[in-house]
């Protein structure tokens, strides 16, 4: 570690003056000689150079819904040409030309703040080796190396030895608690900001190795600055777990404000925003404006699931999306309010018929318009059958046929319905006519 961060060196200087200048200020708040002195100023120093992070972190988004909305296509090149990788190479190449995304982006703002990671170490290290650097001078070094932070030293590590830790004025015990419990709560950050991630700001309908691949750094990333943490200086743990936490504040915004398409995030989104709008007919900002735009400009196959229930519910109560992003009352409902009535009682409902007894069934008493189902057909056959059957053996009885008459034949549907049904009916059936025998 000690090696890499003498690549670094150059860059110690400007990191050490930041430092300085917000010990100065702190130092006259809470003492030059305070943990709370050096510890918020390396806070502070995070917090500046994530700020100027900001438009690497937009890139790194962008980037990433583009790797994600290309995972399909590159995966029909690699099927396409999987036993020529070098056509496979440059196809992916000419993929990531035509759509403008570079998969480097992802790692922009780790690869940005990596110098500033080892100069800091660097600068931690010297102190610890009671040494000056940058334009720490031997007052600042004195200064730094009284400093603790919850009993621990700024430049004590978990690994250092009692006789190392003794020197800086404190016990073992006090430096291996303090940096345990800042090692698994910067593990616990990292994990959660992956799984926030993972569960809330990924589109959920395509499945593709990208998923995997984030799923497995979920678990990754958390063991690594876990066994690598027992390695830092508790400057170097406040720096990172400072990070941690602006990272997961950061993700949090952006997955409330601006969620991928297709995730559990956008649909919580849209629910949000059409409540406002079924209630208000209005959009409030900017920002819901450029949602709306973006949804309506998209033709109905285009959108997602989450997007098309959000355009069904505003039609539904009388609303229209604008290409501009703006919401405006339909014809339809503008029409039922100057009737003197409201759109939703204007607009058709479907009613459902009620459903008869037995009884009513048989006598044929039906209601005007009802649609008839398929029990109600059945049933109404089977008493026309019933009757027909009951015709037909009466009518021996009154008048005397020959013995070489032929029966009365039933109706083909009346037999048809009646066969139909005989497998289905239950318990003792009627006997034949004797004809049939």
């Amino acid at each position: 570690m000690d090696t890499i961060a003498g690549w670094f060196s150059f860059i110690t200087w400007p990191v050490s003056w930041v430092i300085v200048q917000f010990h100065t200020f702190y130092g006259w708040i809470f003492g030059p000689d305070t943990g709370w002195a050096w510890g918020l100023s390396i806070v502070s120093l995070v917090v500046l150079i994530r700020i100027c992070l900001i438009p690497l972190f937009v890139k790194q988004i962008k980037s990433t819904r583009g790797m994600q909305a290309l995972q399909p296509k590159m995966k029909v090149i690699q099927e396409r040409y999987k036993n020529d990788k070098q056509r496979q190479s440059e196809e992916m190449m000419k993929l990531y030309k035509e759509t403008g995304t570079n998969p480097l982006s992802s790692c922009l703002p780790i690869l940005a703040q990596s110098p500033f990671f080892f100069a800091l170490y660097h600068v931690l290290s010297a102190i610890a080796s009671n040494k000056t650097i940058g334009v720490i001078n031997q007052p600042l070094l004195e200064s730094a190396q009284k400093a603790h932070i919850f009993g621990a030293p700024l430049a004590s590590k978990f690994m250092d030895s009692a006789a190392d830790v003794a020197k800086l004025g404190a016990s073992l015990t006090d430096v291996r608690i303090v940096t345990a419990v800042m090692i698994v709560m910067m593990s616990g950050s990292q994990f959660y900001t992956q799984r926030q991630l993972m569960t809330k700001n990924v589109d959920m309908t395509v499945k593709t190795p990208f998923m995997q691949q984030q799923k497995m750094l979920m678990y990754v990333f958390p063991l690594m600055f876990a066994v690598m943490g027992i390695n830092f200086p508790v400057g170097v743990l406040v720096y990172w777990l400072t990070t941690n936490v602006w990272t997961m504040g950061q993700q949090m915004f952006v997955i409330h404000r601006n969620p991928t398409p297709g995730s559990s995030a956008q649909s919580g989104l849209l629910e949000r925003m059409q409540k406002h709008l079924v209630t208000h007919s209005k959009t409030r900002t900017r920002h819901e404006r450029t949602i709306v735009k973006g949804i309506a400009a998209k033709e109905t196959k285009d959108r997602n699931d989450a997007e098309r229930k959000f355009i069904t519910t505003l039609n539904k109560a009388g609303l229209v999306a604008l290409a501009d992003g703006t919401v405006e009352k339909s014809e339809a409902a503008v029409a039922a309010e100057a009737d003197g009535g409201t759109f939703a009682d204007a607009a058709p409902k479907r009613q459902q018929p009620k459903r008869q007894s037995k009884s009513q069934r048989q006598t044929g008493v039906a209601q005007p318009g009802a649609a008839k189902t398929p029990d109600e057909d059945l049933d109404e056959s089977e008493s026309e059958s019933d009757s027909a059957e009951k015709t037909s053996l009466e009518k021996p009885e009154k008048k005397d046929e020959p013995q070489d008459a032929k029966p009365p034949q039933r109706s083909k549907a009346s037999g048809n319905s009646r066969q139909a049904k005989a497998g289905q009916r239950k318990g003792q059936q009627r006997p034949k006519h004797p004809s049939k025998k």
